[in-house]
């Protein structure tokens, strides 16, 4: 079980009261959150092997050079010239990730980030590495591409909490949106993503891209039949796509999560005790997290 870290702790930033706080009165809804959330996770569906995995970088110069737009409404607006970009997160978010992972070290979990790559890339990595099957925990659908029912690989995203989650495998892509894994990579980057800063192709939606790819089987297809006069293709189709050529040279390495991070060592098994059961004493007695950490104990129990 694959988690994206940072999508699971803003959804329980948003989903758990800010007056869940510290006896000192330090916020802390995202961590009890969190916690809570990995809790029900090992409860549900008990894997041998968790991740947390987490954004070194959450908008990597190599993306940014390729499609400068890129995250860039994301930027914290007093971000200096030549300093890196500060993601802009609430204010009272911010403190608690340090917690966070303080408290995943404590409990050993496994929690990889890698200079120079989202978490996203992390998951890829790590699920074109896997032997077995793969969950991958998630509140971004961009991750759908990594779906792949012979490999048994699924998206797990969460409805309401993580106790009822959406099961995306290749059948619920295929009645929601006509493609495949991969084939979602290339519906993304055709139709754009304002929330990632992703263009698209101007007047290519998501339905007429999963009809073109539909038609012509994927992206190299498509751009075949822009060349080609028998294509059947309209006019209009065929000049946005040969006018966006340059953003669809770029756009697959973009929206394509990476495979080949070079990850660290580090043990994927789940814990069935605290690593550093002390530790965990005194995180959940400076930020009041008593019942989030008494919860994620019993769940990790064999």
């Amino acid at each position: 079980m694959l988690l994206d870290t940072a999508s699971l702790y803003f959804r329980a930033y948003f989903g758990v009261p800010d007056s869940v706080k510290a006896p000192d009165g330090t916020p802390v809804n995202a961590v009890r959150g969190l916690l809570d959330f990995i809790a029900r996770l090992v409860q549900d569906h008990r894997p041998d092997d968790l991740v947390a995995c987490m954004d070194a970088d959450w908008r990597p110069h190599w993306r940014v050079e390729l499609i400068p737009s890129y995250k860039a409404h994301r930027v914290a607006q007093e971000t200096a010239a030549g300093l890196p970009d500060v993601e802009e997160t609430p204010d009272t978010l911010t403190p608690q990730v340090p917690i966070i992972e303080a408290a995943l070290d404590a409990f050993g979990i496994a929690r990889v980030g890698v200079a120079g790559y989202e978490a996203d890339d992390v998951i890829g990595t790590l699920t074109a590495r896997a032997a077995g099957p793969v969950d991958i925990v998630t509140g971004d659908r961009d991750l759908y591409q990594l779906v792949d029912d012979a490999r048994q690989r699924r998206v797990l995203y969460p409805l309401k909490g993580v106790g009822t989650l959406q099961v995306t495998d290749e059948a619920w892509l295929h009645a929601k949106y006509g493609v495949d894994g991969p084939g979602y990579a290339d519906l993304a980057l055709l139709r754009g993503d304002p929330s990632d800063g992703l263009p698209g192709v101007p007047g290519i939606g998501e339905k007429t891209a999963a009809k073109l790819l539909g038609t012509y089987g994927d992206l190299a297809g498509i751009i075949a039949a822009v060349g080609d006069p028998a294509s059947k293709l309209t006019p209009v189709q065929r000049k946005r796509l040969d006018e966006a050529r340059p953003y669809l040279a770029v756009a697959p390495k973009v929206v394509r999560v990476a495979a080949d991070v070079p990850l660290p060592a580090f043990d994927p098994a789940l814990p069935t005790a605290p690593a550093q059961p002390e530790l965990v004493d005194a995180l959940a007695h400076r930020w009041g997290l008593g019942g989030a950490v008494a919860r994620l104990r019993s769940a990790l129990l064999p």
